[in-house]
């Protein structure tokens, strides 16, 4: 005889409920483990390719903002190259001009003007200027007072000037626009 025989049928039936529902209940626990690793692995995988995005999106970002950082760096350079060239042009036609004005006060330079020597409406005929060397040949010219020569010196010094900054502020323009 056997053990089981032994044991009486409502409990054989009880203890064979309990073992079924053992049964059933570890493999229901086993199919939700079954089931949370196969999910496991899909949002670790989903979680693994957002990160890969976010990363190449960054990476992206900034190789565009180094790319940016770098278009206006080279601006900077080339506005500041541009600005040093009028700056030494404008030192050189202040220092030309100073030059001028000097000599033209040591009176070692002498501005003169054509004078038109058919003028009929003046009647007044003015004789050719003679230097220390000799006598001019040509047309007709008038020496200027020399304060008349500084302040007609003067004037040019500030359209030199003014033609300088005009030529500075296009070539900026112009550097601004065609980086755009």
């Amino acid at each position: 005889m056997r053990f089981v025989d032994l044991i009486p049928a409502p409990y054989r039936l009880l203890a064979n409920g309990v073992l079924l529902a053992a049964l059933v209940g570890g493999s229901a626990a086993l199919a939700w483990q079954v089931q949370d690793w196969r999910y496991g692995r899909q949002l670790e995988q989903q979680a693994r390719l957002q990160a890969e995005a976010l990363n190449q999106q960054t990476l992206a970002a900034a190789t565009q903002q180094q790319t940016e950082q770098d278009r206006r760096l080279a601006l900077e350079q080339r506005l500041s190259a541009s600005e040093q060239n009028h700056y030494r042009a404008l030192s050189d036609a202040q220092r030309d001009q100073g030059r001028l004005r000097d000599r033209l006060a040591t009176a070692d330079l002498r501005l003169s003007v054509l004078l038109d020597a058919t003028d009929s409406a003046n009647g007044d005929r003015v004789s050719a200027t003679t230097t220390a060397s000799g006598v001019v040949h040509g047309p007709t010219r008038a020496q200027l007072d020399p304060a008349h020569a500084q302040r007609i010196i003067g004037i040019t010094d500030a359209g030199d000037q003014g033609l300088i900054a005009l030529a500075a502020c296009q070539a900026y323009a112009k550097e601004i626009l065609t980086t755009k």
